[in-house]
């Protein structure tokens, strides 16, 4: 029994190092989504350029990708995609905060789309025990993306870098809950082993 005890402690001492990291980078991430909505206009200009140059390199394959297609429509449609990814990319990469105010907008209608698609899902899941989650969340996305459409232009200025912000400090939280409960569960594993040893 001796032998599977030092196997257990070494495993559940591996999963607890382990999750003590992921629990400092969940801290690391948390920080890092504080500083991103505290600065919400540069963490969306950087984000806006980082997506530019992402579209530049995906209209490049795109037209490399069109020499190797086998048909003469297949061949139009990936030039045809290939310069408007460059082009989009380009407009996004060199002109960040024009290409804030129009993420902006295609954020608040994809918001506005997915509000009313959530607000039908949850009347629909009426019966069904929690159904009310599901209706809080389509009316709060509803009213953020009303509100992001219409403060537009000046919700520019707050609202990509505050979204991307809150979505990397949430992560950075989920990480360190998932992390700690790995990091007890391990411990209560290694108490139970010693107990029966």
């Amino acid at each position: 029994m001796k032998g599977g005890f030092v196997a257990t402690q070494g495993v559940t001492s591996d999963i607890k190092k382990r999750a003590t990291w992921s629990i400092v980078m969940g801290i690391l991430t948390a920080v890092l989504g504080v500083f991103l909505i505290l600065y919400p206009l540069a963490t969306a200009a950087i984000t806006t350029v980082l997506l530019g140059w992402v579209l530049i390199f995906v209209g490049i394959a795109e037209l490399v990708f069109a020499l190797h297609s086998q048909t003469v429509g297949n061949f139009f449609l990936k030039v045809l995609l290939g310069v408007l990814y460059g082009i989009v990319g380009i407009a996004l990469a060199f002109f960040p905060f024009e290409g804030v105010a129009a993420l902006t907008v295609f954020v608040g209608t994809f918001l506005l789309i997915y509000g009313g698609v959530a607000l039908v899902a949850a009347f629909r899941l009426r019966p069904v025990e929690g159904w009310g989650w599901f209706l809080v969340d389509a009316l709060a996305t509803l009213a953020v993306a009303v509100l992001i459409l219409a403060k537009w232009p000046s919700s520019s200025i707050w609202a990509l870098g505050t979204l991307i912000g809150v979505a990397v400090l949430m992560s950075g939280i989920s990480r360190i809950m998932i992390a700690g409960k790995i990091r007890r569960g391990a411990g209560q594993v290694d108490s139970t082993v010693r107990r029966a040893a």
